[in-house]
């Protein structure tokens, strides 16, 4: 896939910014995964859309000398950001490729471990995918995805709203936007929510998964704010929002109490083996 079609929000330095604050917000349940994953010093992990790093530097720190994390990202970009941030992560070794994910090259061969973050639900009709990926791995090999949920925190966010809290119109902002530039971009915000149903008709074993809400907190506002600075040309082409829309988004963004807003996104964790 293109780096344009690849990945429909940005890349650049200021995208990895934040790519780190995602990194922290999901810090606890990519710890979880990588539990749920059981990795070994000498295991060889393959990452799907590693991005500059953040996922797999915790990778790397279950890895002893005799591992390998294999990172594959359409972004050049990305990648090298990655190989910089990762040196000195560890003793393993981590080889990033320039490739296709979509695509499941020979990157794959040997894997004990295959794995990704909030990366599935940028291919369209990534079922697919997930289903070819089990004829490429080798039986046993450990699988496991970290996808967000962008549609059913919505519900009491409307509830929210509706009874009074008019000053979450901002989040309600966001969350159409976000949702309508995925949909116009033939992706699916709700991956999550069937990942592990898709997994077992697959035919993948020991599917287990399971649902966490995101944190609200100042680093969600600026993951937000950040999200209108890297898509707003694409936002105002699509008829989404006009600029003068996004700049009032953004400002109400500032304006709201963090600690007291409710989270608008949640993620599933989902394991299992081919």
């Amino acid at each position: 896939m293109s780096e344009e079609r690849g990945y429909v929000l940005g890349q650049s330095e200021r995208a990895a910014r934040r790519l780190e604050i995602q990194d922290a917000h999901f810090a606890d349940v990519s710890e979880r995964l990588l539990d749920d994953l059981t990795l070994r010093p000498n295991d060889r992990v393959v990452e799907l859309g590693c991005g500059p790093g953040g996922f797999s530097r915790r990778i790397l720190g279950r890895l002893g000398e005799g591992g390998v994390l294999v990172g594959v990202d359409c972004s050049e970009g990305l990648l090298v950001q990655a190989r910089s941030r990762l040196a000195g992560a560890g003793p393993a070794r981590f080889e990033p490729v320039l490739a296709d994910v979509s695509e499941l090259g020979p990157w794959l061969a040997g894997a004990d471990v295959v794995v990704g973050r909030t990366m599935l639900h940028h291919i369209p009709m990534v079922e697919f995918v997930l289903g070819r990926l089990r004829t490429a791995l080798r039986p046993g090999t450990r699988v496991g995805f970290l996808e967000p949920d962008f549609r059913s925190p919505l519900a009491r966010l409307a509830y929210l709203e509706a009874s009074g809290r008019t000053e979450l119109a901002p989040l309600r902002a966001w969350a159409v936007a976000i949702n309508q530039l995925y949909q116009a971009s033939r992706l699916s915000p709700a991956v999550g929510a069937t990942l592990a149903q898709a997994l077992e008709l697959a035919g993948y074993s020991r599917v287990r998964g399971e649902w966490s809400e995101g944190i609200s907190d100042a680093m969600m506002i600026e993951n937000m704010l950040m999200f209108f600075d890297e898509v707003g040309e694409r936002l105002q082409a699509l008829g989404i929002l006009t600029a003068e829309e996004i700049k009032e988004q953004q400002r109400l963004l500032r304006a709201l109490p963090p600690d007291s807003s409710p989270a608008v996104w949640g993620i599933y964790r989902v394991a299992c083996e081919a």
